[in-house]
């Protein structure tokens, strides 16, 4: 891998969400570092961390688990990133574009900022709200009479399907503006929740969660800038009557 030319864009993050057994921590640690991934980020690990029975399955890809952080949630563990996948077979409820890992890996070189791609745990794969917070769905084409895959499987082709796009990768042909930060994202869709109770938009009640997800589906699919954000939020401010019309533009 060292001889070949380097991506502009930051290698993706790998995001397990509440990983079940060590072991398979371990072999994803090993996938991710066959094809020189080495940022490992871990949501509410279900035995803990560091877990012993990882290091033997890594195989000798220490440098992945030693340097793999801990997570309370998804939102935190993906909070600086500024594209989000989700790796699921199935459908979860919510409208997100879905691409292929080759489309993906493509898409990661040709981007601006962080990526994070997030895979579920072994049994029953991310939940509806972890998918909601992706920009992009990732699915794998696969048998439909038998889609099982283990976990270390879906990491290392996914990572694959990215180190291939490596001698490809070049730089945007414009100056876009750098994608905003998830967490920057999160406050946007947080301010305007709050108002949005306030008015007593979410009816009924037994529509709400729906609603919400709607909305976050619609304002995660855009790309916005850091800029947009601010603009956008500003522009909240103002509705609410919490920024007067003499104040300077933000």
């Amino acid at each position: 891998m060292s001889d070949v030319p380097a991506s502009s864009a930051p290698l993706p993050v790998i995001v397990l969400v509440r990983p079940q057994l060590g072991e398979n921590i371990g072999k994803a640690a090993r996938a991710m570092l066959n094809f020189g991934l080495t940022e490992m980020r871990l949501v509410t690990p279900r035995d803990g961390w560091p877990n012993p029975s990882a290091g033997p399955a890594a195989s000798g890809a220490d440098i992945v688990l030693e340097q793999a952080r801990v997570y309370n949630s998804v939102a935190d563990a993906v909070a600086d990133c500024t594209h989000v996948y989700a790796t699921t077979v199935r459908k979860r409820g919510v409208t997100k574009p879905v691409v292929t890992p080759e489309q993906a890996g493509r898409a990661i070189h040709a981007s601006a900022g962080r990526t994070a791609i997030l895979f579920g745990p072994e049994r029953s794969g991310l939940e509806t709200d972890d998918v909601a917070l992706a920009r992009e769905i990732i699915t794998v084409p696969i048998n439909a009479e038998f889609g099982s895959l283990n976990l270390a499987q879906a990491v290392i082709l996914v990572a694959y399907e990215w180190s291939k796009g490596i001698e490809l990768a070049s730089p945007p042909e414009t100056d876009l503006p750098l994608p905003a930060p998830h967490e920057e994202l999160e406050g946007m869709i947080g301010q305007l929740d709050a108002m949005l109770e306030a008015a007593h938009f979410f009816y009924p009640p037994a529509r709400t969660p729906v609603t919400k997800r709607t909305l976050r589906t619609l304002l995660t699919k855009p790309g916005w800038s850091s800029q947009e954000v601010r603009t956008f939020r500003g522009m909240l401010s103002a509705l609410s009557g919490k920024k007067g019309p003499k104040d300077p533009p933000t």
